[in-house]
């Protein structure tokens, strides 16, 4: 792999402008949020329609998926990367820990714009959030929760 120029606004505007129906999720979308939080790639949910256009979209930043279309719809998630990682999570649903069925067209249908520069993104609610985070529930989920959970009750304020 060769390393990119990356910069993620140009990037953010190439999946607007190519009318994915992506959700940046994941500790990413806590820092779009302000929670002081690290991360150090992309974690994106994705309209299983939709895997070209996004493919397509980031072909400028020399992004390479780990598998084709089919199989990542096959599979429910695929990979682009090169020395920027991108997940891609292409399910019509996932199940949380707990067996609480989270449908994509019901966080889409819920999604919040944020302007990042010149670009808008879309993010998941913070309940929705909180649900994408109950996927794995791994350790820094549950401390990416209970930070998503004081954000809410401060905005609730």
């Amino acid at each position: 792999m060769r390393g990119s120029e990356f910069d993620e606004i140009p990037f953010f505007a190439a999946i607007e402008a190519s009318g994915a129906r992506a959700l940046l999720i994941g500790r990413r979308a806590l820092v779009v949020l302000g929670l002081p939080v690290l991360t150090a790639d992309y974690d994106f949910w994705l309209h299983s329609d939709d895997i070209e256009k996004l493919n397509e979209a980031v072909r400028p930043f020399d992004l390479e998926a780990n598998r084709d279309p089919n199989a990542a719809r096959r599979t429910g998630r695929y990979v682009l990367e090169n020395d920027e990682h991108i997940d891609v999570l292409v399910s019509e649903s996932r199940t949380t820990v707990d067996s609480l069925l989270v449908r994509f067209a019901d966080v889409w249908s819920r999604r919040v714009s944020v302007e990042i520069g010149a670009a808008k993104l879309f993010i998941p609610t913070i309940d929705d959030l909180i649900l994408t985070k109950r996927f794995a529930a791994r350790p820094k989920d549950a401390e990416d929760i209970r930070l998503l959970e004081r954000l809410k009750e401060a905005r609730d304020e």
